[in-house]
Formats: C-alpha cells, sequence, structure tokens
C-alpha cells in the first residue's frame, strides 16, 4: 500500500507511512466478524491475536516516534530494501 500511495497520489514516504497505518484500522474491524463468525467455527486464535495488538500497538507508538527522526530519502530507501528482500524471499522460498 506504501508504495502506491507514493507513486498514485504523490504523498511523501513519512506521510504514506501514516496514511497506511490508519488505513488498516477499518480493514481490521470489518475482517473480524467474517473470520470469528464464520461457518460456525471461529477461524482466529484469539490467544496469539492479543499478543499480536500488543505487539503491534507498541512497535506503531516507536516506529511513529522514530519516524518523525528518520530523513525522507534515508526512510524511502529503508522501504526499498525491505520490499526487495521480501520479494527475493518469495521468489526463494514460495
Amino acid at each position: 500500500m506504501i508504495p502506491l500511495l507514493v507513486l498514485w497520489t504523490g504523498l511523501g514516504q513519512r506521510q504514506a507511512n501514516a496514511t497506511s497505518l490508519v488505513a488498516i484500522i477499518p480493514i481490521g474491524i470489518a475482517a473480524v466478524p467474517i473470520y470469528y463468525f464464520n461457518r460456525g467455527v471461529p477461524q482466529v486464535d484469539l490467544r496469539v491475536a492479543l499478543f499480536l495488538i500488543v505487539g503491534s500497538m507498541v512497535g506503531a507508538y516507536l516506529g511513529a516516534r522514530a519516524l518523525k527522526r528518520i530523513p525522507e530519502r534515508q526512510l524511502r530507501l529503508g522501504v526499498a530494501i525491505v520490499m526487495l528482500l521480501v520479494g527475493i524471499k518469495q521468489l526463494v522460498l514460495p
């Protein structure tokens, strides 16, 4: 989502990161009833989900604070490197 926000909307890297984090909230809320209440058997492990929620909230807070200190060019380079590594991983270990 972040690369599309940068390329298609012209947002800066910092603003694209923040916007994508905010966009995840309604997506997650909409998905809960589908995965939890569909077919009578929950598809969600609530214990694991709780750990993910806590870790994500802490990570989002720390990441947002760090985002203020990282120059735009370095942030773009970091996102590009992560995308490249994920792409390589997908090719090597699908």
